[in-house]
């Protein structure tokens, strides 16, 4: 449902503010606007999308934790995507999502959101499987073992391998 919202939402304010400013500057003047900021953030896309990539691979290839180059390059994306869609209000936002700090804000707010409705299934062989709520500083410890599905005895279901 919020996302329906959005779909209509977004529009509704990219007319508002295509009919304002063009009612202010005039056509041509609101169209060149709309053209150069598309040529400005794709250049600024493209500069900050090889230095986001150059510190993915610099992170994977020391070993290090890859996900905050990843999801800086997704927020990268999200804004490309913002900035190639004509209009005034996706374009001020793709220019946000350009700026490292308000990535870094975001990317903190998502993670503090995520974090908080976690939901964690734990598994027993001796216990059915039940669904718990951790609190936000528990640590989970556990052992695991690879069960090679060829010693199991499957049946004579017809549907499992022999």
């Amino acid at each position: 449902m919020p996302l329906l919202i959005l779909f209509i939402l977004i529009p509704i304010i990219e007319i508002g503010l295509f009919i304002q400013v063009g009612g202010a500057i005039g056509l041509w003047p609101t169209l060149a606007i709309v053209i150069l900021t598309a040529v400005i953030g794709t250049s600024m896309l493209r500069k900050q999308g090889i230095s986001t990539m150059a510190r993915l691979q610099s992170s994977m290839q020391s070993g290090e934790n890859p996900v905050d180059p990843m999801v800086h390059g997704a927020l990268i994306l999200v804004s490309g995507v913002l900035l190639l869609t004509p209009g005034f209000f996706t374009d001020g936002l793709g220019f946000l999502l350009l700026l490292p700090p308000v990535r870094a804000a975001l990317i903190k707010w998502g993670a503090a959101k995520m974090m908080g409705s976690g939901f964690v299934v734990m598994q027993s062989a001796n216990q059915p499987q039940k669904p718990t709520q951790p609190n936000n500083n528990t640590v989970l410890d556990g052992e695991f073992s690879v069960v090679d599905e060829e010693a199991d005895d499957p049946g004579d279901s017809g549907w499992t391998k022999h």
